[in-house]
């Protein structure tokens, strides 16, 4: 788990496995995106390799948080197979925006309709 703080994007980078044994640290990330209130707040998934419900929980809950204070929550990708399941099994993945990281193309449209550049 890295966070680093850009001008208006606060970036949360997880990578490997995520399982409630991470529940402390990712809660730690999601205070510090809380306190530093930037417009956006981009979550980059693009290394996840298996996700289980507390991230999409803690994805959920940060949603509502950043809708409930007028910011953006993106998820950065391209998702892996492991994190693109547990979106669309439990029929979430409308909820988010998702961007592919590197491509130069910006945000997709919410649902995850992940383009090429």
């Amino acid at each position: 788990m890295h966070v680093t703080r850009h001008q208006d994007i606060f970036v949360i980078t997880v990578r490997g496995e995520l399982d409630f044994d991470d529940a402390e640290d990712i809660d730690a990330a999601w205070e510090q995106a809380e306190r530093a209130a930037l417009p956006t707040t981009a979550v980059d998934l693009s290394q996840v390799t298996f996700a289980d419900s507390m991230l999409l929980n803690g994805l959920l809950e940060a949603r509502r948080r950043h809708a409930a204070d007028g910011r953006e929550l993106v998820l950065l990708g391209p998702l892996r197979p492991a994190v693109s399941r547990l979106l669309e099994v439990s029929g979430t993945l409308a909820y988010f925006t998702v961007a592919v990281a590197g491509t130069g193309t910006g945000a997709v449209s919410p649902g995850g309709d992940q383009g090429a550049s």
